[in-house]
């Protein structure tokens, strides 16, 4: 399964449930990234996705959004090979 990035907040409930999601599919390891906790962290986010808000979820190198992506990938059946692509 390819590795999970995913920068988040520590209250933010889109992020937990993008977390439910991912772990419904079998993913058991998400690497987290608190841009709250850390600025330097949110610029770089920024400044990979052209976006503001969290989550911003990475599966391998593929940015898929927020949770509403997320969401919106698993509907058309993409999560899945996406997470289980070679």
């Amino acid at each position: 399964m390819k590795p999970v990035k995913m920068y988040t907040t520590a209250v933010c409930p889109y992020c937990i449930r993008a977390k439910q999601i991912l772990k419904s599919k079998g993913v058991d390891q998400i690497e987290e990234i608190r841009v709250d906790a850390d600025p330097d962290a949110r610029a770089t986010m920024m400044q990979i996705t052209q976006r503001r808000t969290v989550p911003q979820i990475f599966i391998g190198d593929t940015h898929v959004g927020g949770c509403d992506d997320l969401m919106a990938l698993d509907s058309r059946g993409g999560l899945e090979p996406l997470l289980k692509a070679a």
